[in-house]
């Protein structure tokens, strides 16, 4: 028998994130930057949802005739709020997995409003560390979400988180940004302020430190080419999902529809930080998620783990399930998992959150403490 067999099996046991070194617990271990927004969903009724011209089930942006609809709702209905926009969610899912208050951090800008201090409200309650711009020019950004018979539509108004000002990131949280041990952006802020999501990227690639991005949707890979092209060099692990992936295949001339073949390709781009092998993950709703890796130098180390398949019966809504799979990712990278623990957590939060309503969570189920 080995001398030491206690030890040695130590070696190889997944210890629960209370017991991780306390040199860690000061340090912010994702920081997010994005296009924060208030979800105000409520139930509502056929006639309310029709004297707006919302059809049901659909994803619009607010134009000038859909405005009044957030401060109706709130007047007429009983209404929930919830902090989100892409890169929040995944961002309130890490933190919640870390379960250690400010963990986590955001960056984005809000009005000085009363969703302003709402949003505020929920960073303290949740406990990511809230660095908001606050803009003098539009209220905070809100997405109306009425309900009727289950089936959600969303009425989007970007509003403040439009004006993002880089000298906010340059000379006001800066500091935040050099104690994170890994940034997140999805592509949705490309619309805001690509120099911001520049200059910490370039922060990431000159301290070696994890620069993540998602692709979030097919319009941003096609009419936001150019600066999603010039972020992409400094990205380590790129998200996205099968519809994004194939349109970045299609925009790019990649001559072939296999997401497969095409993750391999997003992989082997150009990249300026050597030090960190391209991982590009790519979920497929129920089917198995692919992720493509640069291999020591040598072409493209492709892995698929399948997906636990979840009863139709218990499938709420799938709105927020690829920014959970993506704060799933990141609460394993944070805690320095390997691959097989990232995406099996990853697997987790989404399937937690479609069974739910809107990105919320309670995670008592979580298999890994």
């Amino acid at each position: 028998a080995p001398p030491h067999p206690i030890p040695h099996r130590r070696v190889h046991r997944i210890d629960p994130p209370s017991i991780r070194p306390s040199t860690e617990m000061s340090e912010i271990a994702v920081l997010g930057m994005g296009n924060p927004l208030l979800d105000i969903i409520a139930d509502v009724t056929p006639d309310f949802l029709d004297s707006y011209g919302i059809k049901p089930n659909n994803a619009i942006l607010a134009e000038e005739k859909h405005l009044p609809i957030y401060a109706d709702m709130d007047a007429k209905f009983s209404v929930t709020y919830v902090a989100g926009g892409a890169t929040l969610n995944a961002i309130r899912v890490c933190q919640a997995l870390l379960g250690r208050p400010k963990g986590t951090a955001y960056i984005g800008c809000i009005g000085k409003d009363n969703y302003g201090s709402v949003m505020k409200g929920i960073a303290s309650k949740e406990g990511f560390i809230p660095l908001f711009a606050e803009s003098d020019k539009n209220p905070t950004g809100s997405c109306a979400v009425p309900v009727v018979s289950g089936e959600r539509s969303l009425v989007a108004n970007i509003a403040a988180a439009n004006d993002y000002p880089i000298d906010h990131l340059k000379y006001k949280v800066w500091e935040q940004v050099e104690k994170a041990k890994i940034c997140y952006s999805a592509s949705f802020f490309l619309t805001v302020n690509p120099p911001a999501m520049l200059a910490m990227a370039d922060h990431c690639a000159k301290t070696n430190k994890l620069y993540c991005m998602n692709l979030s949707a097919p319009f941003l890979i096609e009419f936001f080419r150019e600066p999603m092209m010039q972020v992409m060099p400094y990205v380590d692990i790129l998200f996205g999902n099968e519809s994004e992936c194939a349109h970045f295949g299609k925009v790019h001339g990649i001559e072939t529809t296999d997401n497969v073949a095409i993750a391999k390709k997003i992989a082997e781009m150009p990249k300026v930080n050597h030090k960190r092998p391209r991982m590009v993950v790519v979920t497929q709703g129920s089917e198995s998620t692919i992720v493509a890796t640069q291999w020591k130098g040598a072409g493209v180390k492709v892995t698929t783990s399948p997906v636990e398949p979840l009863e139709r019966s218990k499938l709420v809504d799938t709105n927020g399930a690829g920014d959970a799979f993506v704060g799933g990712f990141l609460y394993g990278l944070a805690i320095d998992k390997d691959l097989d623990f990232c995406v099996f957590m990853a697997h987790y939060a989404a399937r937690h959150v479609i069974q739910r309503s809107g990105c919320t969570f309670d995670f008592t189920d979580r298999p890994d403490h």
